[in-house]
């Protein structure tokens, strides 16, 4: 190796990083060992802090520092309709929209044969604990549009069907600025399906 033993740990530490490369992490490693220390120890601090804080909402499954978390516990939000998503992350693209106020559900994945997740690993008994009592009248199933997420849906929609909620699919289509002629063939058919009359 070409560095000293601790720099070596810290380019490997940062490297097991999602998208970071070898690259990357030399070069995250090098401006952190110029960066003035406080911003070194700051960003560790806010690590150990996040990992020692945050933690599952015991009702919804969003990531939280309190129990239940703040959209669970907010009086504002409808309580007669729950969103389900793959990930946490999910629900803040969703909040960005200010399009739904309902209630969330995070399934922590989505079912991958190849990957060995079925639906046992998924937290969908805790979806059906939050049904239990009648007050849900629709399911939001925002799932990836992706196969895995597709097979999600498709199986949450076969589960739920006979508890007498109302269970829908988020539309997916064109995204706004694209050309017809680089959409495929999946993107037109669920535009086509999601299409609505003109104003």
């Amino acid at each position: 190796m070409f560095y000293p033993d601790s720099l070596n740990k810290l380019i490997t530490a940062l490297g097991k990083l999602p998208g970071v490369g070898p690259k990357t992490a030399q070069r995250l490693a090098f401006y952190l060992l110029n960066a003035p220390a406080e911003e070194a120890e700051s960003l560790a601090a806010a690590i150990l802090e996040a990992r020692r804080k945050i933690h599952y909402c015991s009702v919804c499954g969003n990531l939280t520092d309190r129990d239940p978390c703040h959209l669970c516990t907010d009086p504002e939000r409808d309580q007669t309709i729950i969103c389900v998503v793959e990930e946490a992350r999910d629900i803040v693209a969703l909040e960005k929209t200010r399009q739904y106020r309902g209630l969330y559900h995070v399934l922590q994945g989505a079912i991958s044969p190849v990957d060995g997740i079925g639906p046992e690993q998924l937290k969908i008994k805790g979806l059906l604990r939050r049904l239990h009592d009648g007050k849900i009248k629709e399911v939001v199933l925002a799932t990836n549009a992706d196969v895995e997420g597709e097979a999600t849906a498709l199986y949450l929609a076969k589960l739920l069907k006979p508890l007498a909620v109302k269970v829908t699919r988020l539309a997916y289509g064109l995204p706004v600025g694209s050309d017809l002629e680089y959409a495929d063939e999946v993107t037109l058919a669920r535009a086509f399906s999601g299409r609505r009359e003109m104003e």
